[in-house]
């Protein structure tokens, strides 16, 4: 799992990571890849490890917290 840690990724590296798992980072409008790829900015960007950002979106859904609301091709707060 290391190889996912931020301290031992580049930026590009975790660009290419949540891409390779989400499919593209380009946003195309399918409904939910724009949520997720902001989900994980995150990550991408250095400050949350992916463990964090997966427990806080498993916490809210066992919660039945709200989180973003999707309208058309995007999510809004």
């Amino acid at each position: 799992m290391s190889v996912y840690v931020i301290a031992d990724t580049t930026q590009e590296e975790r660009a290419r990571i949540v891409a390779e798992s989400i499919g593209s980072l380009d946003g195309a409008c399918d409904g939910c890849r724009p949520g997720l790829i902001e989900m994980y900015r995150d990550y991408i960007e250095g400050r949350k490890e992916l463990r964090q950002i997966n427990m806080e979106f498993s916490a809210r859904y066992i919660s039945g917290a709200e989180g973003p609301k999707r309208e058309d091709c995007g999510f809004i707060e």
